[in-house]
């Protein structure tokens, strides 16, 4: 074989990269399955503030790869930040587990422990999300760029195999019931227990196996400090740094507090998640799109491509509010009006209902990798745009399903937990058209100097989504374990809430000590009554955004200039 041909194996570093990957994800989607259901459980929380907090923590998750990007392309390295990202979420799991060890005796530090245990996990994902992606696509020479959604594919398959993992094990030792249904509030810790030492064993992986197998295709190591970069290391003729202006960085300040200001006073209550994180995370996004446009040095075709990448990313916002109703919505539904029995009458846990997804992506990650080899092959694979409109469709298809049949359950039917199956069945092929192809399409539309930061803006539509995600969760009907626990209470729960009783102040705080609301949520201005008026929400979002993007491809091909 010539020097010249175009190899067809990949890298053995994206295996590391891989393992590293698989191992992170277990600790965050093994402590992901549980937050929830700790919240509510141990540390006392309304259902409604859990799921904001939910989604306030995994968009903080998804805004600090914007930082943590720049450090990275600036300062760092890839490889020192991935190494401080794992350290830093084993030692938030750490304290995840001392809060719920110590929430008994002391229920007010168990909870300044537990907001700051997410606060170290969100920077140290920062740090350690952006910079592991960006190294996937730079494990491959200019020539085989065309390999990155197979790549991505398979990277996004280790992903899902950590949180497959994460969502079994950390469930089976945190999420315990005895034989009357009674959860043990006193196990969560071993979950997060168990989410600590996988990431260690994660950091350990890439720490002993970087310098031998994460190189260039020339063999020189990848994401080292970014003053040893080289111009081999850039396309042709392409700019090595950017050129931001004083004027254009004033701007983006001034952009950002006002941007703000306007969600923040759009925003109706009180509670900090919703009015304060939420607006950052939202402005945050909007102005480094903007600040990363106003360098001076990007030509009109990366202006274009970047363009491309933004309008892509907005839509996944709409895909990522839906998907992650698993952690928040659908596991309270899980928790609350299923009927959980799996195999020889073994009741699943709730926290681990959500375990398809990951189990999903193992098994069809590979046949959707093969796909679009051979559809390549055959010239009728299509471009980036058109998988991830397709992904949106399949999302709303997913809810459908789901509304239709929670539609007649009433206040007292369960679930069959094969509709929950069936829903991450096709979330998974959703997200299988979507996720992956997205970090791909990062990669091949990215100028070198704005790598990581541009993965960090991606990431940014995910933390938008997230922060959606929280909203829309917060707006779960009450379930039927709240009419069942109404009625012990001699409330009739249904009259209160289409309001022809009105409750006594006795009342009112009984519902409320037992987490349970007076009133239908509203969004939008729209009152939502039961289970199939808030999946609705859902189809109608996702729909909505899968129709607008797919008329959107041609105009968005047409400023990739040839890339797919």
């Amino acid at each position: 074989m010539s020097e010249t041909q175009v190899k067809t194996a990949h890298p053995k570093g994206l295996w590391v990269l891989f393992g590293t990957e698989m191992w992170e994800r277990f600790n965050f989607y093994g402590m992901r399955a549980l937050l929830t259901l700790f919240l509510v459980n141990s540390l006392l929380m309304k259902e409604e503030d859990a799921s904001l907090i939910y989604g306030g923590f995994l968009g903080l998750c998804y805004l600090t790869p914007m930082l943590g990007g720049f450090i990275a392309d600036r300062f760092f390295g890839n490889r020192n930040c991935i190494l401080l990202g794992g350290l830093m979420m084993a030692i938030g799991q750490m304290m995840l587990f001392a809060s719920a060890s110590v929430f008994g005796e002391n229920l007010g530090l168990a909870t300044t422990l537990m907001y700051s245990a997410l606060g170290i996990i969100v920077f140290g994902n920062g740090f350690f999300k952006p910079n592991i992606s960006s190294m996937v696509g730079s494990l491959y020479p200019v020539q085989e760029k065309s390999k990155l959604d197979t790549a991505f594919t398979i990277f996004y398959m280790g992903i899902n195999l950590g949180a497959f993992l994460g969502q079994f094990i950390c469930p089976m030792l945190g999420d315990v019931k005895d034989h009357g249904g009674i959860r043990d509030i006193h196990a969560f810790k071993w979950g997060f227990l168990a989410a600590s030492i996988a990431m260690l064993i994660g950091t350990l992986v890439f720490y002993l196996l970087k310098n031998k197998y994460v190189v260039t295709p020339e063999g020189r190591p990848l994401g080292g400090l970014p003053s040893k970069n080289t111009a081999s290391d850039f396309e042709e003729g392409e700019s090595q740094n950017a050129v931001f202006t004083s004027k254009s960085l004033v701007l983006a300040v001034i952009s950002f507090i006002g941007l703000y200001f306007a969600f923040h006073f759009s925003v109706d209550g009180t509670n900090v998640v919703k009015t304060v994180i939420y607006p950052v995370i939202y402005a945050s996004g909007i102005t480094l799109a903007g600040l990363i446009l106003s360098d001076s040095s990007l030509t009109k075709v990366e202006r274009d491509r970047i363009i491309v990448i933004y309008i892509v990313s907005f839509f996944i916002i709409f895909f990522w509010a839906a998907f992650e109703q698993a952690g928040s919505s659908l596991t309270f539904i899980a928790d609350n009006q299923t009927d959980r029995t799996f195999m020889f009458g073994w009741q699943m846990p709730a926290s681990m209902v959500q375990i398809f997804n990951g189990l999903f992506v193992v098994l069809f990650a590979v046949p959707f990798s093969m796909l679009w080899d051979k559809l390549r092959a055959k010239g009728r694979e299509p471009i980036s745009p058109v998988k991830q409109a397709i992904g949106l469709a399949l999302m709303a298809l997913a809810y459908f399903i789901i509304a239709n049949n929670v539609k007649d359950l009433g206040n007292n039917g369960l679930l069959a937990i094969k509709w929950l199956i069936l829903l991450y069945l096709i979330q998974t092929c959703a997200e299988l058209c979507l996720s992956p192809i997205g970090l791909s399409l990062v990669g091949k539309l990215s100028p070198k100097r704005f790598s990581s930061l541009l993965y960090g803006v991606f990431f940014l539509s995910n933390a938008s989504g997230y922060a959606l995600a929280g909203t829309l969760g917060s707006i779960l009907p009450s379930t039927g374990d709240k009419f069942n626990k109404a009625k012990e209470l001699g409330i009739d729960l249904q009259g209160v809430l289409d309001k022809t009783i009105t409750p006594t102040a006795e009342q009112l705080k009984l519902l409320s000590t037992n987490q349970i609301s007076d009133h239908n949520p509203i969004f939008a201005g729209v009152e939502i009554h039961n289970l199939f008026e808030f999946f609705m929400v859902f189809v109608i979002l996702t729909g909505l955004a899968a129709v607008i993007l797919f008329a959107l491809t041609p105009f968005l091909k047409k400023m990739m200039h040839g890339i797919r």
